[in-house]
């Protein structure tokens, strides 16, 4: 049985704050988003609930969920090479963008190690 199963609202309202609990709707919520590594779930007009307690925010998140498979943004689709390391690496090395997305998917996505490698190819 739940605790308080016969308080009225008040009451409850009342032993939550004394409980240090608070409990929120999020107003005009249109889609939450849940990714995984492979999928998103998606809630499409769900009712979000933001309780915190003891300083700890928790979502309770209530709809239909919808499963898809998730989609590749543009940087997994180049290599997962961000555009900042590949600046970097070409200020350093003094190289082109290709040379430098070239050399750091060699490294690993290691900017340091591929600014090493084209410095010691010249």
């Amino acid at each position: 049985m739940m605790p308080g199963g016969r308080m009225n609202p008040r009451q409850m309202k009342a032993m939550m704050k004394r409980m240090g609990i608070s409990q929120e709707e999020v107003e005009d919520v249109e889609e939450v988003i849940i990714r995984t590594r492979t999928k998103e779930i998606v809630f499409k007009g769900a009712a979000v609930t933001a309780m915190t307690v003891q300083g700890q925010k928790t979502y309770q998140v209530v709809g239909e969920p919808k499963e898809r498979e998730r989609k590749r943004d543009e940087k997994e689709q180049e290599g997962g090479i961000p555009d900042e390391d590949v600046k970097l690496v070409m200020s350093q090395a003094g190289c082109s963008a290709a040379q430098a997305r070239k050399a750091l998917e060699e490294c690993e996505g290691a900017p340091a190690e591929a600014i090493l490698k084209l410095m010691a190819s010249r």
